[in-house]
Formats: structure tokens, C-alpha cells, sequence
């Protein structure tokens, strides 16, 4: 059994070991706990949703995760960087492929992908724009379920036919 020596590898150890929905789970655990819908959590909302979710940490690693995700220290926990902080880093390769399907997209070239790039395509009235970075963010939860980096150039080559 491989070692995990920091509590955030180790939680997200536990999160792959689930298959490709355990991010997504505890995601869904998280937005349930936050009662006020602040996209945000503090210590004991962390632990309890931990908790609810069968996540095996001790208090002073859900401290230390939270610390490092509450990078204002402000005593709570935007859930959006934890989400972040929680993925597995993504290879050069991987970030490559998906600057390159966003540059497709992206036809007039600023940065954004809106309406006027996708006419015809796909309605965009309830979300008329996709920057680049959440474009990222969007492809590094599909990457944390993807082991090999050959694998994830070749989806996403097939699906942006790049």
C-alpha cells in the first residue's frame, strides 16, 4: 500500500480510490453542508462534512487541510480552492491539450469563449462566456479520474478534433 505523507494526499488518495466520482462526491457532501449556500465552510462544517462523506482523517490533518485551503485566514474555506488544492496536478501535456481545445473554441481570439464563438452551436444565454481558466478547471476534475496522460491527449484529441 503506497504511503501518503501529506493529509491532503491522503484524502485525495481516499477520494480516486472511490473511482472517477470521489471529488465529485465530496463535492456534493460540501455543498450540502454549506447551510448559508456561502460556497464556503468553516473547521467544523469541514469535519463534519469529512465525516458524513467516510473520509478517515484525524483533526489535526482536516486542520492542516483546512489551513492550507483558507489561504486568506479568515476561518473559512472557499470551497472552489479546495476543490483545487484536493486534484491531482495535471502534466504539461495535459494543460497543453486543453489550451489547445480552448484555443479552438475560442475564435476571435480573446480570451473568452462566447456566444458569437459558439453561434450555432450551443445556447448560451445562461452562461454566455467561458474563460480560459475555467475551461482548465473544468478539464482537471476530468483529468484526476484518467491515470494515463496518453489517454487524456488522446480523448481530448478525439473530442475537440484537435
Amino acid at each position: 500500500m503506497e504511503i501518503h505523507t501529506s493529509p491532503i494526499e491522503k484524502l485525495r488518495a481516499q477520494c480516486l480510490a472511490r473511482g472517477s466520482d470521489g471529488i465529485k462526491g465530496l463535492a456534493r457532501v460540501f455543498h450540502i453542508m454549506d447551510d448559508d449556500k456561502s460556497r464556503s465552510l468553516d473547521l467544523a462544517e469541514f469535519v463534519k462534512g469529512l465525516s458524513s462523506a467516510g473520509v478517515t482523517l484525524g483533526s489535526r490533518e482536516a486542520q492542516q487541510i483546512f489551513s492550507l485551503c483558507d489561504k486568506n485566514s479568515s476561518g473559512r474555506m472557499d470551497f472552489d480552492e479546495f476543490l483545487e488544492v484536493l486534484r491531482p496536478p495535471m502534466s504539461a501535456a495535459r494543460k497543453q491539450i486543453i489550451a489547445d481545445a480552448f484555443h479552438k473554441l475560442d475564435k476571435t481570439g480573446a480570451g473568452v469563449v462566447s456566444v458569437e464563438d459558439l453561434h450555432g452551436v450551443y445556447d448560451g444565454r445562461t452562461h454566455p462566456k467561458v474563460t480560459a481558466e475555467e475551461f482548465l478547471n473544468y478539464y482537471s476534475g476530468v483529468s484526476a479520474s484518467i491515470d494515463s496522460d496518453d489517454y487524456f491527449v488522446a480523448m481530448m484529441k478525439r473530442a475537440w478534433k484537435l
